[in-house]
């Protein structure tokens, strides 16, 4: 039997909602965008060999893992011993807080605000539970949401899962691969409810300026509009000079939230732990919410976990230590290829995002050449529309050097083999069984051949 990450796509069930039946027919939906998981197949691996027990791990001294957007560095140490030390009946027999009251006063301050009649944080299971608990307040049945494309994964699913509609602004070269907040002005119309900003921007890793984000919060100021600001890969500065602020710290507006999670940057994923941060009034709306889902409270043992990675002061530098080593080898590689590089530089976080475009292949062709090289990394096609074909994303949090001297050993081969058209044909009946029309658009782009 395989795990559940690579089950095969299923058709809907007739008993379900429009919701679920919209999100189903939607390319962002799990299992509607391709990952490396879907060469498995194309390759002819046997996925319980590659995921044992059902597990969702690659074995990290086979494979050099750049796909899941955790931090490989991570947790810290500390994280470990205090965990260790919270393994106890009280943390477990009983129904525990959201979060304790020290580890809500450590969020707030990560989030450069301090709590009071304006300003509260409650926890979430991560920061995807954060936005979809915000869009579940604030979004009805037909209502617009405005997001980046590309974007995260998660939040057009969000949307729709909340009865909403994702709008799509593009952004690109001619935005500094940032959210332009005189197109997200143009996007607005009587049907939009909120809007998701992604900062620092996954994949690319781009920051918006303090005079963007201004724009951003009076915008949802001025038209009644919810602003959710993720700021889950911020901590992480992979360019020194850099800085991030929360738009809830500008308090320009009362209508913005902000989301962070423990998942990404202290490498926390499977403790499934963040925190929803703006106006009493809405994140307390949010928790009564996930009371209704989830009950109250996260995991007891968890938030010990995270507020001793949140105190420990030499983590995120040393980890941005591996993160700038780490692309510093990737872009020595990439000058030595023609046609591939950087799409743009990341400013924060753990990711970056290298545009194949000019080598003639499709970022899913090179997703399957180099998983047969034991390298994982995902093409963009699950993050939105403008660079679906052509861009694929990789994790730089690898604290051996193995992981990223291995992709530099086998990206030129891997290149070379997806030019020859070897896993065209393969990639494209692969699109067209995702069986969304987004998917048999790009199917037919591969089949012609890309660039």
């Amino acid at each position: 039997m395989s795990g559940v990450l690579t089950w095969p796509h299923a058709p809907t069930p007739p008993l379900v909602s429009e919701r679920m039946r919209r999100l189903q027919e939607s390319h962002h939906g799990m299992w509607n965008y391709v990952t490396y998981r879907d060469a498995i197949g194309l390759l002819g691996l046997d996925p319980a060999a590659i995921y044992p027990a059902g597990s969702t791990r690659l074995d990290p001294t086979e494979w050099a893992d750049l796909g899941w957007l955790t931090c490989f560095s991570g947790p810290p140490p500390a994280t470990i011993e205090a965990m260790r030390a919270a393994v106890a009946p009280e943390s477990l027999n009983h129904y525990t807080p959201d979060l304790i009251d020290p580890l809500r006063e450590a969020a707030a301050a990560l989030l450069g605000r301090r709590r009071g009649p304006g300003f509260e944080v409650v926890g979430t299971e991560g920061a995807q539970a954060g936005i979809a608990l915000a869009l579940m307040a604030a979004v009805d049945p037909g209502d617009e949401v405005i997001i980046s494309d590309p974007g995260y994964f998660h939040v057009p699913s969000a949307i729709i899962a909340a009865g909403g509609t994702p709008v799509a602004v593009a952004i690109g070269p001619s935005t500094g691969h940032r959210l332009d907040p005189d197109a997200v002005e143009a996007a607005i119309t009587s049907r939009t409810r909120a809007i998701c900003l992604v900062d620092p921007l996954n994949p690319y890793g781009t920051v918006q300026t303090p005079d963007e984000l201004a724009a951003l919060a009076r915008l949802a100021d001025r038209h009644g509009l919810l602003l959710v600001h993720d700021v889950t890969h911020a901590p992480l500065a992979i360019d020194p000079g850099s800085s991030f602020h929360a738009t809830t710290t500008l308090e320009l507006t009362d209508k913005a939230v902000a989301v962070l999670s423990m998942s990404h940057c202290w490498g926390m994923a499977g403790a499934r732990l963040g925190f929803l941060a703006g106006a009493p009034g809405f994140v307390r709306a949010c928790l009564q919410l996930k009371a209704a889902l989830t009950r109250l409270n996260t995991n007891l043992i968890s938030q010990h976990g995270a507020l001793a990675a949140l105190r420990d002061e030499a983590y995120l530098p040393s980890v941005e230590g591996i993160v700038r080593r780490n692309l510093r080898l990737l872009e020595d590689a990439l000058a030595r290829i023609d046609g591939v590089g950087l799409a743009v530089r990341p400013e924060r976080g753990l990711a970056c995002a290298v545009d194949v475009a000019g080598a003639g292949i499709s970022a899913q062709e090179l997703t399957v050449a180099l998983f047969a090289r034991r390298v994982a990394v995902y093409p963009a096609d699950g993050l939105g529309e403008a660079a679906a074909l052509s861009a694929v994303r990789l994790n730089l949090s690898r604290p051996d050097e193995w992981a990223l001297g291995h992709l530099t050993e086998v990206l030129e081969d891997a290149i070379s083999e997806a030019a020859s058209r070897r896993w065209r044909e393969p990639v494209a009946l692969l699109l067209e069984g995702k069986g969304t029309e987004r998917a048999a658009r790009l199917a037919a782009v591969v089949r012609e051949g890309v660039g």
